[in-house]
């Protein structure tokens, strides 16, 4: 994993050259990513800035189309709600992020067209493996089966979990990415509106219920193995009422912070930084 926790002792001014890019989400104040990106890009003496945009889901489209007319703007970070809605807004999508329904990162090319990836899988399941949780041969209960959900899906199957068993609370969601997955996974994949957990090794929240006080726990621990690893995808607040709920119960946590750090190189790379 890229070092993202060293001081940055200078920070390059922001200029007429500086090129931009922009993350779209709706809440916006819980974001990570400029706090991460923005230091590693003042140490490799990049002059490029990311900066949180403030999308509700009825403008994602205006203001997407209005952001790609901006000349010095080279890429987009996407979080919450938008993941899936964005993929119509790219002109190419890459294999994986049409398997998954879903994308947090768009790049302009040199054409001036865009392309559309996701990374939240990857940094996910490298962050368990970091932790000493490698998923392989587990079996898995993913509560959420949105954007963040259908790419951490995709990316614990391809690292080798023995069954996953998908929730969510919205039925045709759940039916389409359950759709998209069965064909290509075969034999490994279910679908079920209720969590099922007494036989899971690694139960994860990929839903926003945790970003605000009062929220409902995605799932309830007490129905938990006492083996079992609780992953929770949310980064701000760093511990939530879920992984409060865990450590209560002396279950091992995995906090949301290392599926974004675990990302960070990989940013890099497809934005050619």
């Amino acid at each position: 994993m890229l070092d993202v926790d060293t001081p940055v002792t200078a920070v390059p001014a922001i200029s007429g050259t500086t090129r931009v890019y922009a993350l779209l989400g709706d809440p916006i104040a819980q974001v990570r990513a400029p706090g991460l990106l923005n230091p590693v890009l003042a140490r490799r003496g990049t002059d490029a800035v990311l900066v949180p945009v403030h999308v509700t889901a009825a403008d994602l489209g205006p203001v997407v189309r209005g952001l790609r007319q901006m000349a010095n703007l080279d890429g987009m970070l996407v979080t919450v709600p938008h993941k899936a809605a964005v993929l119509a807004l790219a002109d190419r999508v890459t294999d994986r992020a049409r398997l998954t329904g879903s994308a947090n990162a768009l790049r302009r090319e040199p054409d001036g067209t865009w392309t559309a990836d996701t990374f939240d899988g990857d940094g996910f399941v490298r962050g368990l493996v970091g932790a000493g949780h490698d998923p392989r041969g587990g079996r898995v209960c993913l509560v959420g089966a949105g954007g963040a959900g259908s790419a951490i899906a995709v990316a614990l199957l391809d690292a080798g979990v023995a069954a996953l068993r998908l929730v969510d609370t919205d039925p045709g969601r759940l039916d389409a990415l359950h759709g998209r997955l069965s064909p290509v996974y075969p034999g490994r994949v279910s679908a079920s509106p209720h969590p099922l957990l007494a036989d899971v090794d690694l139960a994860v929240n990929a839903t926003p219920l945790g970003l605000r006080p009062g929220d409902p726990l995605p799932f309830p621990v007490g129905d938990l193995p006492a083996h079992a690893v609780v992953a929770d995808i949310i980064m701000t607040p760093v511990e939530t009422a879920l992984l409060r709920a865990a450590s209560a119960r002396d279950l091992t946590v995995q906090p949301g912070l290392p599926m974004l750090a675990h990302q960070i190189e990989a940013y890099l790379e497809f934005f050619r930084l």
